[in-house]
């Protein structure tokens, strides 16, 4: 495919970037020493969760040790389903398929959560995203040093205006003090390929290290004919400047994925689970444009001619990390992130002029934004005060195109291409997003048991529309909340047991976005109608909990309520396919009630076995009105918020041989907000397998790693919402569920030269 072709820009400025920090002048070789120091104490860290010792808030990370057993190209998203309180799906075995992709922790989705890389802000990882993008074109799995999930109540700086609920930050790995190449080549089910290089220069004579990934990914659909296919490049800086140090990272993403269709119950039941789009059927997905039906089809949507998301990422960031005196450090990052994304439907409701009778229907987008980060700590004997400063200015185009198939015979347009004249621009906005976010907080070391940390954040984001084209909604929205606190303790009964708890209050910040949940995605009627009423989403977190380090078991116990104000609602207004604007309007309260609990155990010298359980209770509190109708929600359960969750890994280390079986159970979900529409619950075994089979000849270290997933071979949906929640479903035809993927395997050598 012409498209991934190697792309000579990106790879050009990443070995660019790569050779300029080799050649970086200053010597600081004790600083390096002492990082490098740092860097093999990391490495020799064998723990793969870590349950945030001495933390106020509920914490919990993953080592870069547990993520280098996941199956290849998994995103590193996924990884954290096992932790406590965290629901996640993926139509795709990688979970990184991101139409199908949600994450929900404790009854907030992911466009609830906030996500950073180095403290770098992702946005809210949405589909439609307006302000960032999926930590799956971020970075590389392999690259990845830790992630750390907080489950309810994100550190007071996170660069984040949607985390109402809880925040996962991801860390890049740092270059290695040696010089390196690590190669690693994969093969699976449905001709899935897959190549990773990475080459470490290790220390230069001026201190500085630096690394160069790549990888290629290729895999055909699980059902149905396409292929998912992604490109990267990842590069990495770290210089130190006398006490200072100097990081810079650049990442380069380029991804085309064939869609699966939407499906229904009643779909299901008719057509079976196996059931996707007509693609390459050219021919049949003409006459059911025509109205000429075939097999067990009977409806337009039943599917369509073919779908498929594109998105091509630069992201880059300079942080520099340097002390202020005996009492103070500053850091200060600079980022700048572009996007250039479609998403493609060969759509049967608007047919091609003198052509065939169906289209390419688009949703385009362009990101270009900028911004910096700012932080100042000042150590005084008790005290730890740090305030942060975040700017981001960010310019956004959404655009709803048509493109033509000329032909009745043979398609002209390739789905994995970026498509170009249109014969219609049913509506283009530009939308420009000023944010400025501060936090001041002091962390008080009350005496050696009991630390209180108290602060608050302050919040204003500005949101200017222009309209290009289609109905007018030219104008401005803003949100502001100058006093939003966070408080929390912690306290050492002993070396072995801890008490803390914390509330805080948050605000998802009103959006800018033709699509979602944004007054621009109301018709031009109903913008006018809410722009000057509508209220961003509130959210006031309580946490209590208790974390034990006893001998050979470590663990947490944590019980939590939220109070979620303003929640908003978009309801989509018939098919997704006909882009239909939304349904918009602040619907009331939800009230959320759990307990969650993650242990590890260590059983010996080569086995640990890690258990998370979660109870969550997540409830609408009031009706609303949809048009002239009141749908009686209250005390019905959040969509898509599973009441009970159930993790279990046992995890083999030995010096050749290690492994992992990790089940996974998954509670009912809703996809209608009164509750007679669900799915399911289901569970699911995951196994990985590996032998290190040590040097040979010039490669080193050569390890075999098989994985397989769903290993019972469960059939089950994975995700729900995909074409939006609805009120109600009587007959089972609402097309937003995806199955699940059966049965996977997966073949990875990896090794060193």
């Amino acid at each position: 495919m012409n498209r991934f072709a190697i792309h000579k820009d990106p790879l050009a400025l990443a070995i660019a970037v790569l050779l300029a920090g080799a050649a970086i002048a200053p010597q600081a070789h004790a600083a390096a020493e002492e990082a490098a120091a740092n860097a093999a104490a990391n490495a020799e860290v064998t723990e793969v969760v870590v349950f945030g010792r001495g933390e106020t808030r509920q914490v919990t990370q993953l080592t870069a040790s547990d993520l280098a057993q996941v199956a290849p190209g998994t995103s590193p998203i996924k990884a954290i389903e096992k932790l406590p309180g965290v629901n996640f799906q993926s139509a795709d075995p990688y979970g990184a398929y991101e139409w199908s992709t949600r994450i929900v922790v404790r009854g907030f989705n992911q466009n609830q959560m906030g996500f950073t890389l180095d403290g770098v802000p992702l946005g809210d990882m949405s589909y439609a995203n307006h302000n960032g993008l999926h930590i799956s074109r971020a970075i590389l799995s392999e690259n990845i040093g830790r992630v750390v999930l907080s489950q309810g109540t994100g550190a007071l700086g996170t660069a984040s205006t949607s985390n109402l609920g809880g925040t996962i930050q991801f860390y890049s790995d740092d270059p290695r003090d040696e010089f390196g190449v690590d190669l690693h080549g994969a093969t699976g089910s449905d001709e899935a390929q897959r190549v990773y290089a990475r080459l470490d220069s290790g220390e230069t004579a001026s201190g500085a290290r630096a690394f160069l990934s790549i990888a290629t990914q290729e895999t055909d659909k699980w059902k149905g004919a396409g292929t998912q296919e992604q490109e990267y490049a990842n590069v990495k800086i770290v210089q130190p400047i006398g006490e200072a140090e100097l990081s810079a990272y650049y990442s380069y993403s380029d991804r085309a994925e064939i869609d699966y269709q939407d499906m229904s119950h009643e779909m299901i039941g008719r057509l079976g689970q196996d059931w996707d789009n007509y693609f390459p059927d050219y021919a049949r997905a003409v006459a059911a444009a025509q109205g000429n039906f075939t097999g067990d089809v009977e409806t337009l949507d039943d599917a369509y001619w073919n779908a498929s998301g594109l998105r091509e990422d630069n992201l880059a960031y300079v942080s520099l990390d340097t002390p202020m005196g005996e009492i103070a450090s500053l850091s200060t990052t600079v980022y700048l992130h572009t996007n250039e994304g479609m998403g493609l439907w060969g759509t049967p409701y608007v047919p091609t002029p003198d052509g065939a009778p169906l289209s390419v229907r688009t949703t385009e987008y362009e990101i270009d934004r900028m911004g910096v980060v700012n932080s100042v700590q000042f150590d005084l004997d008790a005290h730890t005060v740090t305030a942060t400063l975040w700017y981001e200015d960010n310019d956004f185009n959404q655009a709803r195109r048509f493109y033509g198939e000329p032909s009745l015979e043979r398609p002209t347009r390739d789905f994995t291409e970026f498509q170009d004249n249109p014969f219609f621009t049913q509506w283009e906005y530009d939308f420009t997003t000023e944010t400025l976010q501060f936090s001041l907080q002091d962390a008080w070391q009350i005496n050696e048991d009991l630390r209180i940390e108290a602060g608050f954040k302050s919040v204003r984001v500005d949101v200017e529309a222009d309209t290009v084209t289609g109905a007018n909604k030219t104008g401005s929205i803003s949100t502001e909340e100058t006093f939003l606190p966070q408080v929390g303790f912690v306290y050492s009964v002993s070396e072995q047991h801890e008490i803390f708890g914390d509330v805080s209050r948050n605000v998802r910040a009103l959006i800018g976005s033709a699509t979602g949940t944004s007054p621009f995605s109301a018709t031009q009627e109903g913008f006018e109608q809410i722009r000057s009423r509508i209220e961003p989403e509130m959210a006031t977190t309580y946490e209590l909990g208790w974390r034990f380090f006893v001998a050979d078991v470590e663990g947490v116990v944590t019980a939590y309520y939220v109070d979620f104000e303003d929640r908003l609602l978009a309801i989509q207004q018939g098919s997704a396919i006909i882009g239909n604007f939304n349904a918009l309007a602040n619907v009331g309260t939800v009230e959320t009630t759990g307990i969650e609990a993650g242990i590890n155990w260590q059983l010996n010298d080569y086995i640990t076995w890690f258990n998370s359980a979660s109870y969550n209770k997540s409830t609408y509190e009031d009706d609303f009105t949809s048009g002239s109708d009141t749908v009686g929600v209250a005390g019905k359960t959040v969509t898509d918020a599973p009441e009970w969750l159930f993790n279990s890994e046992l995890a083999m280390e030995m010096e050749q041989f290690f492994g992992k079986v990790h089940y996974k159970f998954t509670d009912e979900r809703y996809y209608t907000y009164l509750n007679e529409g669900s799915v399911d619950g289901f569970s699911m075994l995951n196994v990985a397998l590996g032998y290190r089979l040590g040097n040979m000849g010039w490669l080193k270290s050569l390890t075999a790693q098989i994985d397989v997933t769903n290993v019972l071979e469960e059939d089950y949906i994975s995700t729900v919402g995909s074409g939006g929640f609805v009120n109600a479903d009587p007959n089972g035809t609402a097309q937003t569920l995806l199955p699940g993927a059966p049965r996977q395997w997966f073949f990875t050598l990896k090794a060193a030269l």
